[in-house]
């Protein structure tokens, strides 16, 4: 019996030890960071100027997008828009269809209606299901009809591998893109759209009173990062498009297959420095979250930039068109401001801007004249604000079913163009 007792435990001692050698031999095979290496990755970072490519990884293989689609259709509606064949303030009827997807989305009710415009911020920012089924059916009559003119056009711009299924990214087998093509799409609607791409820095929406806050979260912990867009689903794992601009040159980086949203995020980073240091361009080496810490807007008051078109307000009661001017506050000259519409007369925005003034009882009355499309237009804004002030009484008039839109000041000129 104690010969046995030992023979069992020297049994058990060996095969411990073998199980600990098995264990060590597979976590050395096991990449450092969990991406890496796993059937899922693929990366890529291209200079938009030239399209040089400058680090890749697996850029041809077939991968799912998942919300990447958005910009896509996206770049189908900016198309739209320039061959007017729609127009931003445009409404959008709400289908039982489009209704009805799966989070995440704005929570559209069928039979209502959203403008295209809006429609878009909620792709940039809640990366909207629902929004995006909308849109598709507006442009293409159908959300498979819509696909079907993506996978096309997609091929024009030199998408050889991607092909759509849908207008959101949610999961479908036949669904499928490569980064190499994913680059492609973002540098391309970067150069054929360079006005409405600012769109993509989108940082926070205000729909309805809630505040939609881009998931993108690079945007405010990147230095010189401006767009595009997050995706995820179970199959695809965590995907980025990711700009940034350091030096007077653009790199646009592609990370598919991401374990966590911080490991992608954290990857991104680091492709991205690669590719600025390739180029001899110096690059600032902490991680996003110490950047996030010395913001100096949190990220709960950042605001979107201004669009060339803003969507224009329903027709504001009567008022007279002197309405009084709230007595100027001791303010600094580079406040925050708010835009409640564009209109074809002054007299109509400046009634706008006045009514707008008396629901938020803030800001100074201002018009502002702008040309759209070789037109002249009138923008009714609301000026010398806070911050806090510009977010609180956006979501004053949100309530009040008014549209707004919050100006930082450094944006303010860029509504003006």
């Amino acid at each position: 019996m104690p010969g046995t007792r030992r023979h069992r435990s020297l049994f058990h001692s060996v095969w411990l030890a073998l199980v600990v050698l098995v264990i060590g031999l597979l976590a050395g095979l096991r990449p450092a960071q969990a991406q890496i290496g796993s059937y899922r990755y693929s990366s890529i970072v291209i200079d938009a100027r030239t399209g040089a490519m400058l680090s890749g990884v697996n850029i041809d293989e077939p991968r799912y997008p998942a919300s990447l689609v958005k910009v896509m259709t996206i770049y189908m509606v900016f198309e739209a828009v320039r061959d007017r064949r729609i127009t931003l303030d445009q409404y959008v009827p709400v289908s039982s269809h489009a209704a009805s997807m799966s989070p995440t989305k704005l929570g559209l009710m069928p039979g209502t209606r959203i403008t295209v415009e809006q429609a878009v911020l909620g792709l940039v920012t809640k990366s909207a299901n629902d929004a995006a089924a909308a849109l598709a059916e507006l442009l293409g009559g159908t959300e498979d009809r819509f696909a079907q003119m993506m996978t096309l056009r997609a091929r024009a711009l030199g998408m050889s591998n991607t092909r759509f299924e849908n207008a959101s990214g949610l999961p479908d087998l036949y669904q499928v893109t490569t980064a190499r093509d994913m680059a492609l799409m973002a540098r391309r609607l970067m150069s054929d759209f360079p006005t409405q791409y600012r769109y993509f820095a989108t940082e926070a929406f205000n729909w309805h009173g809630r505040t939609m806050h881009n998931h993108h979260q690079l945007l405010h912990s990147y230095p010189g990062a401006d767009g595009l867009k997050t995706g995820y689903t179970n199959a695809s794992g965590y995907n980025l498009i990711t700009s940034a601009v350091r030096g007077g040159t653009r790199l646009i980086g592609v990370v598919m297959g991401g374990a966590s949203g911080g490991e992608r995020d954290l990857h991104m980073v680091s492709l991205l420095n690669d590719g600025f240091e390739r180029l001899n361009i110096p690059t600032d080496r902490r991680t996003p979250m110490q950047v996030a810490q010395r913001n100096v807007v949190p990220t709960a008051q950042a605001a979107p930039i201004a669009p060339t078109r803003v969507v224009a307000a329903p027709p504001p009661p009567a008022v007279m068109a002197s309405a009084r001017t709230v007595p100027a506050k001791t303010r600094p000259a580079t406040a925050w401001a708010i835009q409640v519409g564009s209109f074809a007369a002054e007299q109509q925005a400046r009634a706008a801007a006045a009514s707008a003034r008396r629901l938020t009882n803030d800001g100074e009355v201002k018009v502002m004249a702008a040309m759209v499309n070789r037109k002249p237009v009138w923008r009714a804004q609301l000026t010398g604000l806070s911050a806090a002030e510009a977010q609180s009484s956006c979501q004053t008039l949100n309530r009040r079913k008014t549209p707004c839109m919050i100006l930082r000041p450094e944006q303010q000129q860029v509504a003006a163009r």
